[in-house]
C-alpha cells in the first residue's frame, strides 16, 4: 500500500513557522485543540515539532514571561523536546508504522525535503481497525 493513501495535505494541516510568535501558536493550538504542530521554515521544509510542553517549559523557565508578552517571543527561540521524524512520500508502510508507533503524526516530505503534509496515527489505526473488523464480520457471517 502507498502511504499517500493516508496523507493529510499541507493545505489542510495546521502548522507554524519559526518566525511565528508564541502567542500565535498558543491561540492556534487552542482553537484547533492540538497538542503539537509541525514547524515549517520559509523554504517549505519541515524543521521540527512544537508541543504544548515546549510552550509550558518556556513559560515556566522565563521569569518575566506571561501571556500578554508571549507575542514578543518567536518560536525559533523556544527549545523543542520532540522531533517527529519525517518520511518521504515514497516510503513504505513499514517505515511509516515504525515512526507512527511513537508519534501522533508523521510529517511527509518530497524528494527535495519539502513538507507536503502529515499522516496521523489515528488515521492508520482507523484503517487497520476497519480492515480487521470488516474482514472478521464477513468471515463470521458465512
Amino acid at each position: 500500500m502507498n502511504i499517500a493513501f493516508f496523507l493529510t495535505p499541507k493545505k489542510d494541516v495546521i502548522y507554524e513557522t519559526p518566525n511565528s510568535t508564541m502567542r500565535q501558536a498558543l491561540e492556534r493550538m487552542e482553537r484547533h485543540r492540538y497538542t503539537a504542530v509541525p514547524l515549517i521554515d520559509k523554504s517549505g521544509k519541515y524543521v521540527g515539532t512544537l508541543t504544548e510542553g515546549d510552550l509550558l517549559w518556556k513559560l515556566k523557565n522565563t521569569p518575566d514571561l506571561n501571556f500578554k508578552n508571549t507575542s514578543k517571543v518567536f518560536l525559533k527561540d523556544i527549545p523543542t523536546h520532540m522531533n517527529n521524524m519525517p518520511v518521504h512520500i515514497d516510503s513504505d508502510m513499514k517505515d511509516l508504522i515504525s515512526l507512527a508507533v511513537n508519534q501522533n503524526f508523521v510529517p511527509v516530505v518530497d524528494d527535495n525535503e519539502i513538507f507536503i503534509g502529515i499522516i496521523k496515527r489515528s488515521d492508520i489505526i482507523d484503517y487497520c481497525y476497519k480492515k480487521i473488523f470488516n474482514t472478521k464480520e464477513k468471515v463470521e457471517s458465512i
